[in-house]
Formats: C-alpha cells, structure tokens, sequence
C-alpha cells in the first residue's frame, strides 16, 4: 500500500471522521448550553463565568467521545501529550467562543438571554468548532492508524487482488 491514498478514499474517511466529531461535537454542545444556562440563568452566575464553566464541562465530554470513539484509531502511546494539546487547543476554542460572548455582552451592549446564547453558543462556538477540528486532527489525535483502519480503507477489489 502506498503512502498516500486515492483522493476518494481521503474524501470518505475525512466526512465519515467529521461526521464523528459532529455527534460528539453536538453532544459536547447540549452540555454547554445546558451548563451555560443553569449558571446563567438558573444560579445568576456572570455570563463569561457561566460560559467557562460551560465549556470546560463540555470540554470533558468532548476529549472522552473524541479518544474513546472519533480517533480511538489514533496512536495512545503518548496520552499525556495528547492530553496537554487537546487541553491545550480546546482553551483556546474556549477563548474564541466566550470571545465572541464577551464583544456581544459587554462590547455590543446586546444583553438578554437570547443575545448571549446566539454569541456564545452560535456563532463563538461555530468558528471554535472549526478551529478545534482541524486543530485536533493536525495535532492531538493524529499518529499511526490501526491496519484495521487502513484496510477498511482500502477498496474490497484491491484487498482481494493483493491478499490472493
């Protein structure tokens, strides 16, 4: 097998992989908004505080759904490593989605509880979703693939053509 797979094969994994990232993208995005509007609404917390405290809960679920089933191809030989990035990465996705609530709440003056979460949890959290994807896979879960990945890649007539 070649280094570099046909560009269709590339094409399937990257939807199929970013598929994954989605569900558990939207799992992680029910906790946030969840978390965020407890703490806002329901305990009067500050919104940047309820938006931390939101996101790093839904950091904990992303990291799990991501290692255990997103990339559970990826190399685990180095967990701590990936651990830091993926921390690491996902503080700054939590920059730019609390960023983004911050210049609406206290820059723009939009304050209501609907102008909180279209910044925070719409449009903060689309550009950070974006930015933790391609994020994750250049830097925290990448490494060697399974054999089972990259024959699962492979097209059943090649397979058959090579393993006779």
């Amino acid at each position: 097998m070649s280094d570099r797979l046909p560009l269709p094969i590339r094409l399937r994994r990257l939807v199929r992989e970013a598929a994954k990232f989605g569900t558990v993208g939207a799992l992680g995005f029910l906790v946030n908004v969840v978390v965020f509007n407890l703490c806002a609404q329901g305990a009067g917390i500050g919104p940047l505080r309820s938006g931390v405290l939101a996101t790093s809960a839904a950091i904990c679920t992303n990291y799990l759904g991501n290692r255990y089933w997103t990339y559970r191809h990826a190399d685990k030989t180095h967990r701590r490593r990936e651990a830091g990035l993926f921390v690491l990465f996902s503080c700054a996705g939590m920059v730019i989605e609390n960023g983004a609530l911050a210049l609406s709440h206290y820059g723009l003056g939009f304050t209501s509880p609907l102008a909180d979460n279209v910044a925070k949890n719409v449009v903060g959290l689309g550009i950070a979703s974006l930015f933790r994807f391609w994020s994750y896979r250049t830097w925290v879960f990448r490494g060697v693939r399974s054999s089972a990945v990259a024959a699962e890649a492979e097209p059943s007539s090649s397979r058959s053509a090579v393993g006779a």
